[in-house]
């Protein structure tokens, strides 16, 4: 994009960023006011959970340990023979 062809975020639809969004990579700022280069309406995307355009945050994997009885692990198992 030639610098002819900028775009004007403040003139567009773009809405400005919200605290979540601090840190990111695709955040430009433009008249002392931060929009996102890449989503219009930055709210809408944190709404259900994190942003998928994010890139200073990432989801979080748990990871749950399951005690297994040995006793019963070894019933079923001679059972499906």
């Amino acid at each position: 994009m030639q610098a002819s062809e900028a775009i004007r975020y403040s003139e567009g639809p773009f809405q400005p960023v919200i605290d979540k969004c601090e840190g990111c990579e695709r955040v430009v700022e433009e008249n002392d006011t931060k929009y996102c280069r890449v989503y219009i309406k930055p709210e809408a995307k944190w709404r259900l959970g994190i942003c998928n355009f994010a890139t200073h945050a990432k989801p979080e994997i748990k990871v749950v340990k399951v005690r297994i009885n040995p006793l019963k692990a070894s019933k079923r198992a001679s059972r499906r023979r």
